[in-house]
Order: C-alpha cells, then structure tokens, then sequence
C-alpha cells in the first residue's frame, strides 16, 4: 500500500525538491504553500507523514502542527519538521507542540527517505 506524504512549504524550489525525491521512492506526495493550506489539505486527504517548514506566510509551522494535533483523527499522525531553523528553542517549541521529529535544510534525499520510512511504518 502506498503511504502519502503531505508537504507544507511555502518555497517552489524545495516542495519540488520534495516531490521528486518522494515520488522517486514510490511515496505518493500531496503539497501545500503555507499553513493555512496544509491544514485545508489535510481535512481532505488522509496523510501518512506530515512534513511542513516552520517560516511560512499566513500560519507558520507551528500552527500547522497545533492544528493537527487538534484533529482527533491525525494526532498520532508523525510530523517531521523540515527548516533552515535548527535552533535547541524552535526545536523543543517544536517537539512540545506535538512534532515527531526535525529535519535540517538542505536535507539529504537518503536520510529523508530513511526517516520517513520509519515513522510511517
């Protein structure tokens, strides 16, 4: 069965990054610009992995991972956070917010797709 992936970023260049390195491992990839249409998206798809960036317009990465864990049916669902940001503060704001993991850019494409396969297992 094939597992989706929801992407939330608000960069072009790095949702397609994502999708083709997600894609090229067989995931099936669903994608949004920023916050607000994360959270739109995931009201109608049934993601695997959730994977926003954290500095996006209109709700930041934060918010995204509030709003899901606020949904009954996604707060088991893994968020790996995926930012410039590596800071030891954004990242347990992170963590306490209900986030799964944290991923550095520019990510490398085996070490994403090695994480993803776990928490999706």
């Amino acid at each position: 069965m094939t597992k989706t992936i929801l992407t939330v970023d608000d960069s072009r260049m790095m949702r397609e990054m994502l999708l083709m390195v997600l894609q090229g491992a067989g995931f099936n990839v669903v994608q949004a610009e920023d916050g607000v249409e994360g959270l739109e998206v995931l009201a109608r798809t049934n993601p695997d992995v959730i994977i926003p960036d954290i500095n996006m317009p209109r709700m930041d990465g934060y918010g995204v991972i509030e709003g899901v864990r606020a949904d009954p049916n996604h707060r088991a669902t893994p968020i790996l956070v995926l930012s410039t940001e590596s800071s030891p503060e954004k990242k347990k704001r992170a963590r306490d917010a209900g986030a799964t993991g944290w991923l550095v850019k520019p990510f490398q494409a085996d070490a994403l797709l090695d994480v993803v396969r776990r928490v999706s297992a």
